[in-house]
Parts: C-alpha cells; sequence; structure tokens
C-alpha cells in the first residue's frame, strides 16, 4: 500500500449540483483523491455546466439513462469503472458513491491506509425464498419503482409467491454455474484498485455472467457482491460498507433510505461511519451546511451549535 494513498471516487448524480460540489469539495480536500462523475441521461441538460471542475474531477461524456431495479445501475458502475482503469492511474481504493451522499468524519484516508486490500461491502447470502429475483425472468415493467399498491407491485408478489412455491412461470433461462451462490445487499463498495480490474477482466472472459443478471430485479444489488463472493477476494470482505442510513418505515418508503435532516445530527456525531445519506439541501439545507462545515472547513464549535439551535426555532 503506498504511503501515499490515492482513492478513486466514482460517483452517480441526477440532481442538486450545489450539494455534490460540495461532496466533491469534501472528496478532494487534501488532494487525496479523484472524481469520476456520471450524470443521469434524465438530467444531463439540466446539470450541464453546473458540475465543477478541475484536474480532480472527471465528468463521463456518456450517460446513461439509469432506472431502479433495472440492469442499467449495474451498467452505469461498470462504465465508470472502466473510465478509472483506462486511465492507468494506479488508485488503491475505488470507492462508488451517490450525489446524495455526504462525508460525515473526517480520516477517510488514514483509515484505508490501514486497511491495505481489504473489501468493504454489505452482504449476505441469498435465501432460497428470495432467489426469484434472480430465477425469474422479470419483464421491463416490473423493473420499475411503485411507491404505492399499483398493479404491478402485486403482480411481482403473485411471481415470487409462485416461486417460493416451486413454479416459476417466466424462467431466467441464461446459463448459471451450480458452484456460485447468489449474494445481495447495498450497492455501494470501497474495493482496492486490483479488484476493480479483476471485476472487469472477468465479465470480458465470462459474457454469461453479465446476461444472467440482465432481466433479473434489483440486479445492482446482487451483481457486484455476487461476483465478488465468488472470486478469490471474498476472504478480504468487510461486511460494511462504510454508510449511515435511516430507513423508511411505511408501505411506500420501508426499503429506501429517508433524506436525513438536522434533526439526525446527534445520530451522525455519534456514528463512526464515514459516509452516511441520502442528503437533499432543498429539503433541509442546514444539515448539509453543518456536515460539509464540519468535515472539510472544520468550522468552530460555536459556529455548529448555531447551527444546531436552529432545530429550537
Amino acid at each position: 500500500m503506498s504511503s501515499s494513498l490515492r482513492t478513486a471516487f466514482i460517483l452517480q448524480i441526477h440532481k442538486n449540483p450545489e450539494q455534490v460540489n460540495k461532496f466533491i469539495e469534501q472528496l478532494i480536500y487534501g488532494d487525496q483523491a479523484d472524481v469520476y462523475i456520471h450524470i443521469d441521461q434524465k438530467s444531463k441538460e439540466e446539470l450541464n455546466g453546473k458540475i465543477r471542475t478541475g484536474p480532480n474531477v472527471t465528468i463521463l461524456n456518456r450517460s446513461l439513462d439509469c432506472e431502479w431495479g433495472d440492469i442499467s445501475q449495474v451498467d452505469t458502475t461498470l462504465l465508470l469503472l472502466r473510465e478509472v482503469l483506462a486511465t492507468k492511474k494506479k488508485y488503491d481504493f475505488v470507492c462508488l458513491r451517490s450525489g446524495q451522499d455526504l462525508l460525515i468524519n473526517g480520516g477517510f484516508k488514514e483509515y484505508l491506509k490501514e486497511q491495505q486490500k481489504n473489501i468493504f461491502l454489505n452482504f449476505r447470502k441469498m435465501e432460497r425464498n428470495e432467489l426469484g429475483l434472480m430465477r425469474i425472468n422479470w419483464p421491463k415493467i416490473t423493473r420499475k419503482r411503485y411507491t404505492s399498491a399499483n398493479p404491478i407491485r402485486i403482480y411481482r408478489r403473485m411471481l415470487l409467491s409462485l416461486y417460493r412455491k416451486g413454479i416459476n412461470i417466466i424462467p431466467n433461462k441464461n446459463k448459471w454455474p451450480r458452484e456460485f451462490s447468489f449474494y445481495k445487499g447495498s450497492q455501494w463498495f470501497t474495493i482496492p484498485h486490483d479488484v476493480a480490474s479483476y471485476i472487469i477482466e472477468f465479465l470480458e472472459g465470462n459474457e454469461w455472467y453479465y446476461h444472467y443478471f440482465k432481466n433479473t430485479l434489483v440486479p445492482d444489488e446482487s451483481f457486484f457482491h455476487t461476483l465478488i463472493m465468488n472470486s478469490p477476494y471474498n476472504q478480504n470482505v468487510i461486511n460494511n460498507n462504510l454508510y449511515v442510513l435511516k430507513w423508511g418505515e411505511t408501505l411506500s418508503d420501508r426499503n429506501s433510505p429517508q433524506d436525513l435532516s438536522i434533526e439526525d445530527i446527534p445520530m451522525l456525531e455519534s456514528s463512526e461511519q464515514f459516509f452516511a445519506r441520502k442528503f437533499d439541501e432543498t429539503k433541509d439545507p442546514l444539515v448539509v451546511q453543518y456536515i460539509t462545515g464540519k468535515v472539510v472547513l472544520g468550522c468552530s464549535c460555536s459556529e455548529k451549535e448555531d447551527l444546531l439551535d436552529v432545530r429550537k426555532i
């Protein structure tokens, strides 16, 4: 591990350019990282020219239309990984993050120096009753986010229920080796550079792998986890993606991280994780101001107290 460790942060963004710029400033502070950015095709025109540029920031020319639950999420990550590898720069780590994240604690570079070849990824082995996500060939219309009791959600539930009973009416007929187990977790990861290289090399030599996932449901939560956990690197995986998240509790949002607010500062302050999501400065600019001031600019205790006092207004 180099004493001058350098990280490549790969970001998937789609809104709030000023907030994204604050996150970029956190990441490149002290000249310890480079940032590679993919802008969702749906937001390309809106965000054009609004993301900060510089020697440490690369905005990809190509934009994909990223959709929830779809292989396009995986495609975007692969596009970013290939961009990093094409530079031929020898990074120590590659770190996948979204534009709605912020760094909530300092010392990330120093922490990674101590980790050598470790991989940071949330994962668990998929149970038999979950494998319908992989074993069913999900039509495009079913791979969308529906936050209400939409008929498509009911249809998805029906397909999964039938699968658990041993009935698969639209099976995934692509090749899958028996010795490969399925894993899943949050899509965000921090991986050593050689693992990023391994991922791309494996996919180039094993086209069956990508094809199998092409019509699965929410593949971004299993594609990289399954590949890494079935690789020679699986002993290096730490089951932690270094995030703080606040999960929803209702039918519409229970599987989604919720926007953090100034009320969540005590939770963030007590966390030993380095990142948190999601932030949205159009909903609560104060928490974004507080966190970015604390981690990058090192604002004084009185300034932080002033921000916290806003909660009492």
